[in-house]
């Protein structure tokens, strides 16, 4: 818009040549092209290096040789000292806004050597007034970026104290029911099985000794649950020391050997995510115990630079995953998929079933 008004003035104004006007009106046009395809991009990038400087200088350049033709388009410095603040740093600002006021100066001192001295007080004054406004501009922008990034890292902040009281309430509810399954469903398997050896210690009866079995195997899963809702593990150990007291116990418990490889850097993960990797772990071994049948367990969990992953492959009869309603299943998937993570389940009568759960840790 300065440009433009600029130039109408120079078409309109008395006492100069085709000549300069021509020169006038093509340095200001130069000035518009110049804005546009080069000054304001790198302003709104905000883009302080080589190419900004290179453009600023030009605009100083063609600025002389407007006013050198019409020297009534000393007033596009209404339009270049803002862009030199913008462009550049502020030390920089300073020296090209000081040489924008001085090419008047001498352009007038060559002319007219007599007018010199109001023509100094003009350019003291608008030197002043540039550099003032300039770096108000300047600081107003910076303290506004500042109040940006503190409000960035309160809104940060805020959402890491959400999700940890998040977190903090569930483990909170988990620990609530293990305590509750172990004082009620736990307790109550272990009486049942305690009064049935006492009436027939050798389990002679096929009746009675299938009851124990029933009630050993819904003990164990008692146990098993209580370890997922709160995994009391992870206290005491890392999560590969974890890992392998679990596969101990499923060996224990199922009488079926399962070997535990570690692979990669083992390092330190977020709690959430240690907790839904050996939740994973006990359930896949759970599930193993309670339906595979199998020979054997391998569980691998392999550390990378960007994930971490567990898989957990026995030989047993397998199933169809697509069709299964297995609730540990959907809780597994549930739990990767809150924390951005990804189940596979791959299983087939010949080769047995395959549990995958890769996490970004």
């Amino acid at each position: 818009m300065v440009a433009v008004a600029i130039a109408a003035a120079v078409l309109l104004a008395d006492g100069y040549s085709v000549t300069e006007r021509a020169v006038a009106v093509g340095s200001v046009t130069a000035m518009a092209v110049l804005y546009l395809s080069a000054a304001r991009p790198l302003i709104l990038i905000d883009h302080h290096g080589k190419r900004s400087m290179l453009v600023s200088v030009a605009y100083l350049l063609l600025f002389a040789v407007a006013v050198a033709g019409v020297p009534v388009t000393t007033w596009l410095m209404f339009m270049i000292i803002p862009l030199f603040f913008m462009l550049v740093s502020l030390r920089r600002a300073v020296a090209l806004v000081l040489c924008a006021n001085l090419i008047p100066v001498v352009l007038e001192l060559r002319a007219d050597p007599g007018g010199i001295l109001i023509d100094l007080v003009i350019a003291a004054i608008s030197t002043a007034a540039g550099l003032c406004i300039g770096v108000w501009i300047t600081r107003m922008a910076e303290q506004s970026e500042q109040r940006a990034q503190l409000i960035a890292e309160l809104e940060a902040n805020r959402a890491e104290v959400a999700r940890l009281s998040h977190e903090a309430g569930a483990a909170a509810e988990r620990a609530r029911l293990a305590g509750e399954i172990h004082d009620t469903l736990a307790q109550g398997f272990t009486s049942i099985i305690t009064l049935l050896q006492a009436v027939d210690p050798d389990l002679k009866d096929e009746r009675l000794a299938l009851a124990v079995r029933t009630a050993r195997e819904n003990l164990a899963e008692s146990r098993a649950m209580v370890a997922a809702f709160a995994p009391s593990a992870l206290a005491s150990a890392s999560l590969p020391e974890a890992v392998r007291r679990s596969a101990a116990r499923f060996t224990e418990e199922a009488g079926v050997p399962a070997t535990v490889r570690i692979t990669g850097a083992e390092r330190g993960l977020p709690t959430r995510a240690e907790v839904v990797l050996l939740r994973a772990a006990q359930e896949s071994l759970t599930n193993v115990r309670r339906h595979a049948g199998a020979r054997e367990v391998a569980v691998l969990l392999a550390y990378s630079p960007d994930t971490v992953r567990l898989v957990v492959r026995d030989d047993g009869r397998g199933f169809d995953p697509g069709i299964s309603g297995n609730f540990g299943l959907s809780g597994m998937r549930s739990r990767a998929a809150d924390i951005g993570g990804a189940l596979a389940i791959r299983s087939d009568a010949d080769t047995g079933t395959t549990v995958e759960l890769e996490i970004p840790a």
